[in-house]
């Protein structure tokens, strides 16, 4: 266990969230873009049509640039914020999974590879090459999805690993083909919505209005095929998770997960009918409007997760609540609740081993930090923020608080409380210390 990152105002979750959920535009478009390059690319050649080829070229210069470099340091992002957020969850991840993030890793060399000898051998190589070249970059592109799909359902539905520890029992899960088809089809409407702002900048009419046809096409059919996956993908849920996805979902989030997929249905459903009303502004803000739904859905699934980090094995504050016996892995809540979650933690100050009368809001701080900051913040205002929560309870004393905590493990989104009565009480006055 190391050291806990506290973002006042956030969470360390938070900043993961957000760096994970913008790294999805690049990542989907460099997945789906060159299916779309592809196809124009094949429509100029049999109509001889050189002015598609120029868009081909400047999309592919886009995807170049927005995924590869900005795809890229969000992706490191995502493993750097990881590391400190929930090192013991990576640390779980890359030892069932090294020999899976290593496969995808050889693809993702495949895809960099690619995408610059695409863009640059254009006019250099012969059209059958060029083609060829956009065909192995598009299969190596989604075959790094096909792999990061298996390790992301495996943290929601490890399926029969929990009991034989193998990888491919974790990997081909029960949510794993509903998603990796709900991202397949989403990642249309991504690769569509940028074409439409590359498209807006061409001067001549019918270029724009052939890519911008053709696009809203793909962006329709993405849409429309990604929701049929979503339910698909929502049917495959455990029950427990479809029944903390209806508590938690609030109506706020149901509108930012539904309200943009509509917006952007009637965004492409007008392009196809009227594309040289295509401009550039108005693609980035769809591409905005795409954005707050990829959250919100990025949101819902993290949440459905709750109140584990891997469900029955590691709970969402890190700490082992599960046997796995073909990992030789106990739990570890019965050594904390006799010892202490404090002396169990490595890096706790040596003055807050022990509660004591001086030491006893500092120590329950201590406690909150390792047991609740990784959902709550314990500033005033934040991502849902302790001082609100336990004043919108009611409690004003510290044992009418201690004997709610001893009830967090009857609610299905947390986890139990883990530690011995004196830090139980200990967290309680505290708690109850900063509610006022």
């Amino acid at each position: 266990m190391y050291p806990v990152w506290e973002v006042p105002g956030l969470t360390a979750g938070g900043v993961l969230a957000l760096i994970a959920t913008f790294h999805i535009l690049p990542s989907h478009l460099s997945v789906s873009a060159m299916w779309l390059n592809l196809y124009l690319e094949s429509k100029a050649y049999r109509e001889e049509r050189p002015d598609l080829l120029e868009f081909v070229r400047k999309y592919s210069r886009m995807l170049l640039i927005f995924a590869y470099v900005f795809g890229s340091i969000t992706g490191v992002g995502i493993w750097f914020s990881a590391s400190a957020a929930a090192p013991r969850a990576l640390s779980g991840l890359i030892h069932n999974y090294v020999w899976g993030w290593a496969t995808e890793w050889c693809f993702f060399l495949i895809e960099v590879a690619g995408i610059f000898t695409y863009y640059y051998t254009f006019d250099k190589v012969d059209r059958k090459t060029h083609l060829k070249i956009g065909w192995i970059f598009a299969l190596g592109s989604w075959t790094t999805m096909v792999v990061i799909v298996g390790i992301l359902t495996f943290m929601l539905t490890p399926g029969r690993w929990l009991v034989t520890g193998g990888f491919f029992d974790g990997f081909f899960n029960q949510t794993y083909w509903p998603q990796l088809f709900l991202r397949t089809t989403g990642m249309f409407a991504i690769a569509a919505s940028y074409a439409v702002a590359v498209a807006s900048r061409f001067k001549d009419e019918r270029t724009r209005a052939d890519v911008v046809r053709i696009a809203s096409v793909w962006g329709l059919a993405g849409l429309v095929l990604g929701t049929a996956c979503f339910f698909w993908y929502r049917a495959s849920l455990p029950e427990a998770a479809r029944a903390t996805f209806d508590v938690l979902l609030t109506p706020g989030l149901t509108k930012g997960m539904w309200v943009p997929i509509v917006l952007m249905a009637a965004y492409f459903a007008f392009l196809r009918l009227r594309p040289l009303a295509a401009g550039f502004t108005p693609a980035l803000l769809a591409i905005a409007v795409l954005f707050v739904s990829i959250f919100s859905f990025e949101r819902a699934r993290e949440l459905i997760r709750k109140p584990y980090l891997m469900p029955q094995f590691m709970y969402s504050n890190q700490i082992i609540g599960g046997d796995l016996p073909a990992k030789g892995v106990s739990s570890e809540t019965a050594a904390m609740n006799e010892k202490g979650i404090l002396r169990f933690a490595p890096f706790v100050p040596d003055g807050l081993r022990e509660v004591t009368d001086a030491n006893r809001l500092e120590a329950g701080r201590m406690v909150a930090l390792i047991e609740c900051s990784a959902c709550h913040t314990l500033s005033p205002k934040g991502l849902r923020p302790l001082p609100q929560r336990v004043s919108s309870l009611g409690f004003t004393d510290a044992e009418s608080m201690a004997a709610f905590i001893d009830g967090l493990g009857s609610y299905p989104f947390m986890p139990p409380f883990v530690g011995t009565e004196t830090e139980k009480k200990a967290l309680a006055e505290y708690l109850v210390s900063i509610s006022k």
